[in-house]
């Protein structure tokens, strides 16, 4: 028999990030504590609002699974030591079995007898052990916490109430001075509290009472109120999955709503209006038929349409309050030249431990000169980039962004624009700050990537000089994702940079620079480069590479980005390939031998001692790969070698009695493995 169990928790108001997140939890812990316990069931489905976090776990059973069954144990031999006495083996077997040795009987199994005993046991009832529910809810994990009235136990937000239906019969589930039953609460402000029958009468007994407990319900809700209203008026609006679920979570019966404002503040850049609205308020920007801003919003309440219009002029006259603020600043903002901001950084610090804002920029400007004469890039590009590099910090100290932070870079494209700078200049005071999540958008400008790419350069050696270095469960300044932006970018853009080499020339140009010591030392550089290559495995993974490939192209020699990615493209390519195992197979010989040998020479090759003709041709076809730079052209090139390198070990002796010939076919086969590294260690591969 099984039944459907209910249990809800009942809180003060959530934060809305932590609601999906939380009833997932509790589905995924009640999961594993039924799995534990042996109780089988179909599914569990979660509810949830800002108030209550709740599973609904489908087709229970009633009990445990009886046991009726032989368990074998040690032999007799190992179960009884010489006098007959039992042994630790024994015990624990019993023991394991909740029996005593007094269990046990032996019989004969192949020739050898080995201790037995019958388990026989009634299953437990699940009314039993759902009172369990309590640890299930104390384990659980969240941000932030909180403790109320004397209590030592920590939960999300208090807990107010719990439910505990198996079907219509209450698991008295106890947490602190809570015990669970069968009342629930409607509304805070719409509903009453709820007596449930059973456990089948949740979802639609709470309805009746202006809760919707299922979030996608919820947000369907929104969603077609939201189509109802652009229809009507001749909207638009763009998709912002991230803003629709906080404010399905931020409700329990959902009503959409638009309200409007001034004309006037639409003159002002368009991302200050949207940041006030959405990232303020929660409210959903509109557009007009041409994708232009306008002066409405829409958003969402947690109620009815009883005295809508109270609500919607209660949201204009915050919103308002808000641009007002904005306008103020943006007009002030405006009354001073760029330079007279820039000249204020030297007073802002970067970081105590490294300098301030003004030096960290001096530094980039070295690095972005550094990197511009390394890719070769036009001439103007560079004078917009040094032009960029003097400004880009500068809105840090406006008084628009100190109000709203999440404009950083988009005020000063904005402020450099109406200052007379080039588009390019202003645009990549924007876009240094690209990528600003792992898989964000990545600068559009040569000017914006060379200068995001410097930028986040030099915070990683900066922080890495000074031995502030994230840890595996800790990265308080984002470094991972500033080393994987430079990674994306590096490949965007299609710029090399191998890093074994680039970074200790980088370190030198800084000499000098704050921090007052930039440690030049191989192992700090090598640090940094294993650092960057991790984020390179980064990529090749969310990018689905297989991991044997990504094994093989990171342990190379190659430092380069763009390299590691282009033999990671051939070996995808070719890697089910009817070539490739014979291919591959044969440079791990080549490699196998060269350890065997401990051979780590790089002397040139003495045709003269050659003794056969495969050498001769070997010789040739290594010389022809050497000139090849392009990775697929040098996959293909191996193909057409590979018969050549059989024919070269079916003809010669590597290891000949001869020290000169010997060193010479050495030689010739570190010549080959060379050019193997930079598809990387193929040894690594796994084929068939």
């Amino acid at each position: 028999m099984t039944k459907d169990y209910l249990f809800e928790i009942g809180t003060e108001e959530m934060p809305a990030h932590v609601v999906s997140r939380s009833v997932k939890q509790l589905a995924d812990r009640t999961k594993a504590f039924l799995q534990e316990n042996g109780l089988k069931f179909k599914d569990i489905k979660t509810f949830s609002t800002p108030r209550r976090l709740t599973i609904l776990v489908e087709d229970l059973a009633e009990k445990q699974d009886d046991i009726d069954e032989i368990k074998k144990g040690p032999a007799k031999k190992i179960a009884l030591d010489q006098d007959k006495n039992w042994t630790k083996a024994a015990q624990g077997f019993v023991r394991g079995q909740n029996m005593s040795t007094d269990d046990i009987y032996f019989q004969e199994l192949k020739g050898t007898e080995y201790a037995y005993v019958h388990v026989k046991k009634e299953g437990k009832k699940a009314s039993d052990i759902l009172l369990g529910m309590s640890e299930v809810v104390k384990a659980m994990t969240f941000p932030t916490k909180m403790r109320w009235d004397s209590h030592d136990f920590e939960f999300v937000r208090p807990i107010h109430w719990l439910v505990s239906l198996f079907g219509s019969e209450v698991i008295p589930v106890k947490i602190l001075n809570i015990t669970a039953g069968r009342k629930t609460e409607g509304h805070r402000f719409l509903g009453d509290s709820v007596v449930l029958a059973n456990s089948a009468d949740y979802e639609d007994a709470l309805k009746n009472q202006f809760v919707i407990v299922d979030e996608n319900k919820r947000k369907e809700m929104i969603v077609d109120q939201m189509n109802e209203l652009v229809k009507e008026h001749g909207w638009q609006i763009k998709p912002d999955s991230n803003l629709l679920e906080e404010v399905t979570n931020l409700v329990e019966y959902p009503t959409v709503f638009a309200g409007s404002f001034a004309k006037e503040y639409l003159e002002m850049p368009q991302e200050v209006l949207i940041t006030s609205m959405k990232d303020n308020q929660r409210y959903f920007e509109v557009y007009d038929q041409n994708g232009k801003l306008i002066n409405h919003f829409i958003s969402v309440r947690n109620g009815n349409k009883n005295y809508l219009e109270n609500v919607i002029s209660g949201n204009e006259k915050v919103l308002v309050a808000r641009l007002d603020d904005a306008q103020f600043f943006y007009d002030e903002d405006r009354k001073y030249p760029l330079g007279h901001f820039v000249n204020k950084l030297k007073d802002v610090s970067f970081h105590d431990k490294i300098g301030s804002m003004a030096e960290k920029m001096n530094r980039v400007q070295i690095i972005g000169n550094y990197l511009a004469k390394r890719w070769q890039l036009d001439e103007q590009i560079v004078q917009d980039f040094d032009r960029a590099s003097v400004l880009y910090k500068f809105d840090l100290v406006t008084q628009m962004v100190g109000e709203f932070a999440e404009l950083q870079g988009i005020m000063g494209m904005h402020y450099a624009k109406l200052a007379g700078e080039k588009d390019d200049v202003a645009i990549a005071i924007k876009e240094h700050y690209m990528p600003t999540t792992a898989e964000g958008e990545l600068p559009q400008t040569t000017v914006g990537a060379l200068l995001s790419v410097a930028d986040k350069l030099d915070t990683i050696i900066t922080f890495f000089a000074v031995g502030m270095i994230p840890s595996s469960s800790n990265d308080p300044y984002a470094l991972r994702r500033y080393a994987y932006g430079i990674v994306r970018i590096l490949l965007e853009q299609k710029w090399s940079l191998p890093f074994k080499q680039v970074l200790p020339e980088l370190v030198s140009a800084l000499e000098g620079q704050t921090p007052a010591k930039l440690p030049k030392t191989e192992e700090k550089d090598q640090e940094i480069a294993a650092f960057i290559r991790d984020r390179i495995k980064q990529y090749l993974q969310k990018n689905n590479y297989k991991y044997d490939i990504v094994d093989a192209v990171l342990a190379s020699s190659q430092q380069d980005p763009i390299q590691i990615l282009s033999a990671a493209n051939v070996l995808q390519l070719h890697h089910d390939d009817e070539q490739f195992k014979p291919v591959v197979e044969s440079l791990i010989r080549i490699k196998n031998i060269l350890k065997k040998a401990k051979y780590q020479g790089k002397n040139e090759v003495q045709p003269e001692l050659f003794a056969d003709s495969s050498e001769e041709e070997l010789y040739a076809g290594v010389n022809s790969l050497a000139e090849i730079t392009n990775l697929t052209d040098l996959y293909d090139g191996f193909v057409k070698l590979q018969p050549v390198i059989d024919l070269y070990f079916e003809a010669n002796m590597i290891m000949d009695k001869d020290e000169k010939v010997k060193n010479n076919r050495l030689n010739q086969l570190s010549a080959v493995a060379r050019l193997a590294d930079n598809l990387g260690d193929l040894s690594k591969l796994v084929i068939k």
